[in-house]
């Protein structure tokens, strides 16, 4: 063992110095009631298709499953708040409306760099192990957020800061150098419901408990299949993410704007055109969305969903465009394509393109739309 002299004071100031706004301190243990409620979210099928979830299931439950060695768990959050209320883009018929966390660059990238940063000199200073997490390793982050002071799981399950609202990026930091954990956060929830009541697709069974399978952020970027109809409509103009449970909770009149560059919006992703969008092929869309989060979903789900928002956009001057995505290689977009075709058309017209196009279509799904 090497020394030890690193203090909490000490990774305090590397993790504000390297651009977190938020540093706490836990213990592996003391996870039970948490990993309780994800084998139930897990057996209710709450995760949908997300078997990534189900396959690391043990994993997830407790950090010593991950890393048995692990003496302490160093919780740091990034600030992205924006200086825009997501709401208020739902009027924007025909713009995309693109989760406030994808607007800048992909925060896996900045996270873990600036985690790396920090683990290395713990790692010079004290020869202790470190492990460094960003949301893709089977770590329960939002709990270990709350057992570490940094925040607690509202009822929408995300986590909720006294200090940033509801706009903080996780990382972790897993060490064999013993520090000295810090307290817990309470709920502060208390009676509002405003985030159960705002979801449009009514994703929360339950206060605390998410039904992923309902949830627009799930549909438009992690569900590879075709969007069930009675979603569509409540998708309006979201073609990635929802920020609608986020953005009404109370808390965030103590949101701050973020400081970090990456974070701020690019310009084109703040109104995107969905005729744009809709019309991007796949090597466009590589480079519109390089360093994007956006670009892991690939072009076709994307476009999909993109379509959805053209039919829920009222505006008819879409149709020519949405005819030719009738010859799309994707039955995901021809389906959708038809779908919105019949929203913004007659029943008349809608009919002769039925007429003209069906006898030519062999996917079941995509016939489907058609009658």
């Amino acid at each position: 063992m090497g020394e030890t002299s690193l203090t909490k004071k000490d990774i305090e100031k590397l993790a504000f110095d390297a651009g977190f706004d938020a540093m706490r301190v836990t213990t592996p243990s003391g996870l039970e009631e948490n990993a309780e409620y994800f084998s139930k979210f897990i057996a209710n099928s709450y995760h949908g298709e997300m078997k990534w979830i189900e396959q690391k299931a043990d994993r997830r439950k407790s950090p010593l499953t991950l890393w048995p060695e692990v003496k302490s768990i160093i919780m740091l959050g990034m600030n992205y708040g924006p200086d825009y209320d997501p709401i208020k883009f739902l009027n924007h018929k025909n713009s995309g409306n693109i989760s406030s966390y994808a607007r800048g660059k992909d925060y896996h990238d900045v996270v873990k760099k600036r985690l790396k940063q920090i683990a290395r000199k713990i790692h010079q200073d004290t020869s202790e192990q470190v492990k460094v997490f960003v949301d893709t390793a089977p770590v329960m982050e939002k709990p270990l957020a709350q057992k570490s002071g940094i925040g607690w799981q509202g009822k929408h399950t995300n986590l909720v800061s006294r200090q940033f609202g509801s706009w903080l990026f996780l990382g972790s930091i897993f060490t064999t150098h013993d520090l000295d954990p810090d307290p817990s956060e309470i709920n502060h929830c208390g009676s509002c419901s405003a985030c159960i009541d705002v979801c449009p697709t009514n994703a929360f069974p339950a206060p605390y408990k998410l039904d992923a399978r309902r949830c627009i952020s799930y549909l438009t970027i992690e569900y590879k299949g075709h969007i069930a109809a009675e979603f569509r409509e409540a998708m309006g103009n979201r073609i990635y993410g929802c920020d609608d449970c986020l953005s009404v909770c109370p808390w965030n009149k103590y949101a701050k704007l973020t400081k970090e560059m990456h974070y701020h919006p690019r310009i084109e992703l703040e109104h995107p055109r969905l005729d744009d969008l809709a019309n991007l092929d796949d090597t466009a869309f590589r480079q519109v969305f390089s360093g994007s989060p956006i670009k892991r979903i690939g072009r076709d789900f994307f476009v999909r969903n993109v379509i959805i928002a053209i039919g829920n956009s009222e505006n008819s001057s879409y149709i020519p465009l949405l005819i030719s995505k009738l010859s799309e290689a994707s039955p995901h977009v021809r389906a959708m394509a038809i779908w919105s075709l019949k929203k913004l058309s007659s029943p008349t017209d809608f009919n002769d393109l039925k007429n003209m196009h069906a006898k030519d279509e062999n996917d079941a799904s995509v016939l489907t739309e058609w009658q």
